[in-house]
């Protein structure tokens, strides 16, 4: 809903109850006029015109610059029509004009419409009615005026922030919507397409003739989607790439049935072999199907990092530990361990293994994902899933890294 659409809901209610307020008033003080039919005619007349533009207020799509011109009109003719139907000593003595304060409502209205400079011209000519229809500078008019202006001047000032930072939101929202989806894309992209084009780079150039310049093509190809799905341009390091081998290459894991719980377990045992152990507990650990899916590639990805970076005889171990209110699942490693500063360095260059296959997934199920390396002493990636989440677009999540 806009924010300005309360605005507009209380400017329809305010000058409802206003006219009712004008109507008794000029009903108790009927006999007093010079003039009484005049102001029963001016009573009917907005009376009428109340009943056929009420919904006029409503939104600002109903609300247009020529009912704000007509409604003001009615304002401040009324006004100036109190000097015809009333005594010159009641109005000297001050008693209200014809429209009274309902007459601020058709001010608040262009203050809504147009903002503050619209305001600002609107609450003059109802500032000059009043001077005309009182004839001096008298401070109960003064007073009036002041605070007509005021008043009306401030809310339009307000209705314009609130439109700006409405924009804002709404473009952060759309910037953080497609932000989301290209980290989804480019999970999807360095799961399978990207170690493709890795794979053919290194065969091509282990094989050598015609091979070879086909693994060079596809490694160009790799840099240009790397740097599409990085959202900038990449240097490629001069030290050993990123790029998986094909034995790093991941098995994927058995589809989780759609819908209801699935058991982690089941999903990540097929990673257990000669180079990987696993342990896990003896009753099952139970997700939503799309939360253990995702968990699962988590995994794969971070399995992908130990065979690439650990050499061949590394081993790895997968725990998954069921806590009352989060599934942890640590893949740890005894190879050489990560430099300091690697990852972002490995980020920067369009290297997405830990910033999306690993990290943007812990984040889009409301998890977390925390590396400790120590040189040396291999590698722990420890990776956090609350019960109950699934993926989704909205839903923000704490990682760190």
């Amino acid at each position: 809903m806009s924010v300005e659409l309360p605005l507009w809901r209380a400017l329809t209610g305010y000058r409802i109850l206003t006219l009712l307020y004008v109507l008794v008033l000029v009903a108790m003080s009927y006999r007093k006029y010079e003039h009484p039919l005049g102001a029963a005619a001016y009573m009917g007349a907005l009376t009428l015109w109340m009943a056929l533009t009420w919904r006029r207020t409503t939104s600002p799509e109903r609300c247009t610059r020529r009912f704000l011109v007509g409604d003001l009109s009615f304002a401040a003719g009324g006004i100036l029509l109190t000097t015809l139907v009333d005594s010159h000593a009641r109005i000297m003595g001050g008693s209200p004009t014809l429209p009274s304060i309902w007459a601020a409502g058709a001010v608040l209205g262009f203050a809504i419409k147009g903002g503050w400079r619209w305001a600002a011209v609107a609450s003059s000519v109802v500032a000059a009615a009043n001077l005309v229809e009182r004839e001096v500078l008298a401070r109960d008019t003064i007073h009036n005026v002041i605070l007509v202006w005021v008043a009306s001047v401030g809310i339009g000032y307000v209705v314009e922030v609130a439109r700006a930072s409405e924009r804002t939101l709404a473009r952060a929202l759309q910037v953080e919507a497609a932000t989301r989806e290209r980290e989804r894309l480019a999970r999807d992209i360095h799961d399978s397409v990207l170690q493709v084009l890795a794979m053919v780079q290194r065969r091509g150039a282990a094989i050598g003739g015609e091979a070879a310049e086909l693994g060079r093509m596809a490694g160009e190809q790799e840099v240009a989607l790397r740097t599409l799905v990085s959202g900038g341009p990449v240097s490629r390091p001069a030290g050993p790439a990123l790029a998986p081998t094909p034995a790093a290459v991941p098995v994927p894991p058995p589809p989780p049935a759609a819908g209801g719980p699935c058991d982690v377990r089941a999903l990540l045992a097929p990673y257990a072999g000669a180079g990987v152990t696993f342990s896990e507990p003896g009753a099952p650990v139970e997700l939503p199907a799309a939360a253990a899916a995702e968990l699962a590639a988590a995994v794969s990805a971070a399995l992908d990092n130990v065979r690439v970076h650990a050499g061949d005889g590394a081993q790895a171990w997968i725990l998954v530990e069921d806590e009352p209110h989060a599934v942890i699942v640590t893949v740890r490693d005894d190879g050489p361990g990560i430099p300091e500063g690697r990852l972002a360095d490995a980020e920067r260059e369009g290297r997405l293994g830990v910033a999306l296959s690993i990290r943007g997934r812990l984040r889009d199920l409301g998890g977390t994902a925390e590396w400790v390396s120590v040189p040396g002493q291999g590698t722990e990636v420890e990776l956090t899933v609350p019960k109950g989440t699934a993926p989704e677009g909205g839903r923000r999540g704490k990682t760190r890294a």
